[in-house]
């Protein structure tokens, strides 16, 4: 079973994100801060990771930076999620590690695809 990590600090999100991930027959993880997200794709490897940036503390830029850099989770795909829309922050997170990027609302057969994608690699 595909293990998906959906770090956000939004519990509304976190379900919804969950259902949809559920009904495809993923396996889900929640961490709700960055910092949490490090530690979990640390200890249990996700296949793929679902990023919301804006998050107190360690941010989803700032997470997904470190994930990319730690030898450990680096070949672990990493999607942005985000209300934010601007070209920059699609940009930035790519530059930071991420392989694509999600604005919300997320449809659920976008969030298929690009985890899809993802896994293609």
């Amino acid at each position: 079973m595909t293990r998906v990590l959906v770090v956000d600090d939004s519990p509304t999100e976190v379900h919804v994100l969950r259902g949809m991930l559920e009904k495809h027959g993923y396996e889900v993880l929640v961490a709700e801060t960055g910092e949490q997200g490090i530690k979990v794709a640390q200890e249990s490897a996700p296949d793929v990771i679902l990023m919301d940036i804006v998050m107190p503390g360690v941010n989803g830029f700032q997470a997904t930076r470190k994930l990319s850099k730690d030898p450990a989770t680096s070949s672990i795909p990493i999607v942005m999620i985000s209300t934010k829309d601007q070209d920059t922050d699609r940009i930035w997170a790519k530059r930071q590690g991420a392989l694509d990027y999600i604005t919300k609302p997320v449809t659920e057969e976008e969030l298929h695809s690009k985890i899809k994608a993802a896994l293609a690699g």
